[in-house]
């Protein structure tokens, strides 16, 4: 199962009730490496005795197996695009970023990112589901909207990459962020849909200014609107959020540097730990994570230059972490990769990549 548990002006969309129902698409399933299915990132849980994996991709990719080695590709979440979404996010048409997958109270609940490239008009939206297998009668995607949004020129701030976390008092708490301001935490109300009132937010991780120099000329290449002063996202590469409990410790992974550069990514994972889910997170070192601290937990290696974008799950034999890299035997096309979540005798985690 997964372990369940990334004074500023917050733009805030609550929770929008929506009834929509997404169709499973009859498409063939391709022919994958049975390993390392192409898999930006990942996100898993158990349904049932079977593993879903949910990436990013049009309508949300997923993906079936019993053994978190030899995947087949199920579909797609949402046959269309999110009508709310496609409104509300300039650029937005359906390609969607990062889902996140929990199970609570007898609902699945996915949580996805709406934005475009370079930009922090973004929003999270979550949709539920009684179960996660196609077949089953109760299969049906509830969607229920925007649960936390982003505007450009307005905040600081970028709402994508979303992390719940259940805290062991039932709370619901929601991580996300990438760029700009960090990574941001936010209270959810008892549906886990929308934001609990009055609004409790806290800060958790950020890399100061000129931590990553080279972010401003690589993207300039590929986009020469970047450097837009509404949506400038700074250097100080950080995203994904994701926060695991063991003992008395939370820890709150991220991922930081460049994700998505062939043979010139740089992405890695790092971690910092806290007594409270709202941090303040320290690495291995004591520098705060506020401050740019980060132990690095997995960094790439010749084959996979960038390595991030992580999930945990928990096996009876132990932990599992999940990630995508960028393969350079297959162009450097981002591939899912699966690895042993160990932890030293200080309890911190070990990755081998």
């Amino acid at each position: 199962m997964k372990v369940l548990p990334k004074n500023f002006c917050l733009g805030l969309c609550l929770c929008l009730l929506g009834s929509l129902s997404c169709a499973q698409p009859q498409a063939r399933a391709p022919k994958f490496p049975p390993a390392e299915p192409p898999a930006h990132d990942p996100v898993a849980i158990m349904c049932e005795g079977t593993w879903y994996l949910f990436s990013t991709g049009f309508g949300i990719n997923f993906f079936t197996s019993t053994d978190l080695v030899n995947w087949t590709w199920a579909g797609r979440v949402f046959e269309n695009a999110p009508q709310w979404a496609v409104d509300m996010v300039p650029g937005y048409k359906g390609h969607t970023w990062a889902p996140d997958i929990a199970f609570h109270d007898g609902l699945y609940y996915l949580y996805y990112s709406c934005s475009s490239f370079g930009k922090n008009d973004s929003a999270i939206g979550v949709a539920t589901n009684r179960t996660l297998d196609p077949s089953s009668p109760e299969y049906r995607w509830e969607d229920h909207g925007c649960v936390v949004r982003s505007v450009a020129g307005r905040d600081l701030w970028n709402a994508i990459d979303p992390n719940l976390f259940i805290d062991v008092d039932g709370t619901g708490w929601l991580s996300f962020g990438s760029f700009w301001g960090g990574i941001k935490l936010v209270k959810l109300d008892s549906s886990l849909t929308g934001v609990a009132e009055p609004q409790v937010w806290y800060p958790l991780c950020r890399r100061p200014e000129g931590t990553t120099p080279d972010i401003v000329s690589t993207d300039e290449a590929v986009r020469p609107d970047f450097r837009g002063e509404d949506f400038h996202p700074g250097n100080g590469a950080v995203e994904a959020p994701f926060i695991v409990r063991r003992g008395p410790w939370y820890y709150l992974f991220v991922s930081y540097d460049l994700c998505c550069r062939g043979a010139k990514s740089t992405y890695k994972v790092v971690v910092g730990r806290s007594d409270s889910v709202n941090g303040p997170y320290y690495d291995r070192e004591g520098i705060p994570m506020m401050e740019g601290g980060g132990t690095v937990v997995l960094a790439g290696n010749e084959r996979y230059p960038g390595v991030g974008h992580c999930a945990v799950v928990s096996l009876p034999d132990g932990d599992r972490m999940l990630f995508h890299g960028y393969d350079k035997k297959k162009r450097y096309s981002a591939h899912l990769l699966v690895r042993p979540l160990l932890w030293d005798a200080d309890g911190w985690p070990v990755v081998n990549l």
